[in-house]
């Protein structure tokens, strides 16, 4: 319902023939317009929005964006799952494949960000505990890997928001 607060406020309101009608805009333009005035119509006590010093919009994370938190930071995701393999002397590899279908179920179950470690769990969860006692050296994630993997998770049970 803020949206419509907000909308009431910035938009242009048409009355009679030659008059604009109302114009239709993007919901994410409309939060990013948010005033203290239209918290406090939504519902927000004065005293609360006292105390919020910034009014801060954000936006739903892309697929680049998704597989840059991935695979680039320091301590990304990949990069601890492969550090987790090697201790046990097993090199980790992963198709390209695999990272878009990690970051299709994240956008798919709008987990964002955080989801992803829930998803790259439910992949390779199983190879954690049987790599290491089964002597293997390499270990590479397929598509179809991480398909069947995903699949028998509970988070594949997720219905989608």
């Amino acid at each position: 319902g803020l949206e419509t607060i907000v909308g009431e406020r910035t938009g242009k309101k048409g009355i009679g023939f030659g008059s604009p009608l109302k114009e239709k805009t993007d919901n994410q333009d409309v939060f990013k317009q948010v005033q203290p005035e239209d918290l406090r119509k939504f519902g927000l006590i004065p005293e609360f929005i006292g105390r919020l010093p910034v009014i801060a919009t954000v936006e739903q994370l892309d697929k680049a964006a998704l597989i840059s938190i991935l695979t680039e930071p320091k301590n990304a995701l990949i990069k601890q799952y492969m550090r987790l393999f090697e201790i046990d002397n097993v090199k980790l590899s992963f198709d390209s494949s695999v990272l878009d279908f990690i970051v299709s179920k994240a956008i798919e179950f709008k987990l964002g960000a955080r989801g992803l470690r829930s998803i790259c769990e439910a992949i390779l969860n199983d190879a954690m505990y049987e790599l290491p006692s089964s002597g293997e050296q390499e270990f590479k994630v397929t598509l179809d890997y991480a398909k069947r993997q995903f699949s028998k998770s509970k988070l594949a049970k997720l219905k989608v928001a």
